[in-house]
């Protein structure tokens, strides 16, 4: 009696197991089911979508120039440097929403018909859709560093790209930087970060020192960003000419430098919000500039000093926000 009780008891024993057994092994398949099913529509679904993009490529491309105010200038500041001039406007007249390029020209003789001839048919011959920019010369008859943000009358854009004949970026990050641009047109949108700082060492919280890049490569902080490249609203050109107190440019034009940081706290001032800074890789292929002379950190802490005094307090913002193309990272 006994025995046969403990045998029906283990025949039960394992039926369950067999039967628990048995819903877990559905269980599993019936989620690896789930799980390739799902895969096969994700995969179906980007099929579809690549196909219809591969479609896309065969039709006939829409023309990005319908309407020119939402292409972008460029303004480019020269000097005496035409193998450099020649070498960046040849790259950049072939970005695609590229509208038209401004050369400021402040020497004292006009440019040479040679130098005129390349440029012009440099840009021509990077024509898109029978199309391609139109180039200027804004002749000025003084030497001023303010020449770079005079008001520019046949304008057609509001974006401009403030950029100096040594300096080139590949053109995806341009379009990128315009990109983040028209996300914000009050703020500047640049490639080259700055940062001020209060002078603690001299117990003054009123004065200010100027830090270049390893100061924010170090604090991952900024509150300028620099016109040598940079996006901003063609309309800071007439605030800076008309409306900025002369005595900065005043102050600019004697010393030839600190036009960027001018330019920095007048954007501030208007909007009251820090700058963009833009990732992108920098090719500079001149050799020398103001930056390379001693002394530079120290004379540029004076121009944000002063600067300050005129404004009657610091109108520039502290950020660590960093604007980066993640299309062309892997980690971002």
């Amino acid at each position: 009696m006994r025995g046969s009780c403990w045998l029906n008891r283990r025949i039960e024993q394992r039926f369950r197991l067999f039967a628990i057994s048995t819903v877990k092994s559905v269980k599993i398949k019936l989620l690896l089911f789930c799980c390739v099913a799902l895969t096969l529509l994700a995969f179906s679904t980007t099929g579809s979508s690549l196909l219809l993009w591969n479609n896309n490529n065969n039709q006939t491309p829409l023309r990005r120039f319908s309407d020119s105010r939402k292409g972008y200038s460029i303004v480019m500041n020269t000097w005496k440097r035409y193998d450099l001039l020649k070498q960046s406007i040849k790259h950049y007249s072939s970005c695609p929403r590229l509208e038209s390029v401004h050369i400021v020209w402040s020497e004292p003789n006009p440019p040479s018909e040679s130098l005129l001839k390349y440029l012009h048919q440099v840009v021509k011959s990077k024509s898109r859709d029978g199309r391609y920019a139109k180039l200027r010369f804004d002749i000025n008859q003084e030497d001023s560093l303010n020449n770079r943000f005079k008001e520019i009358k046949d304008l057609e854009t509001d974006a401009v790209f403030s950029i100096d004949d040594d300096v080139i970026f590949p053109c995806s990050s341009v379009e990128f930087a315009f990109d983040v641009w028209q996300s914000a047109p009050d703020a500047m949108v640049g490639f080259v970060p700055r940062v001020h700082w209060v002078d603690s060492l001299n117990g003054d919280d009123n004065k200010f020192r100027y830090g270049g890049w390893w100061s924010v490569w170090w604090t991952g902080t900024y509150s300028m960003v620099l016109s040598k490249a940079a996006f901003f609203h063609k309309k800071y050109f007439a605030l800076y000419t008309n409306e900025m107190p002369s005595s900065i440019r005043e102050f600019v034009t004697k010393n030839r430098n600190c036009e960027d940081i001018a330019m920095s706290f007048l954007v501030a001032n208007a909007t009251g919000a820090p700058p963009i800074w833009v990732k992108g890789k920098i090719f500079e292929i001149g050799s020398t500039g103001i930056s390379s002379l001693g002394g530079h950190s120290e004379r540029r802490s004076e121009c944000v000093n002063i600067f300050t005094s005129v404004y009657g307090r610091m109108p520039l913002e502290y950020t660590s926000v960093k604007a980066v193309d993640s299309r062309n990272l892997w980690f971002w």
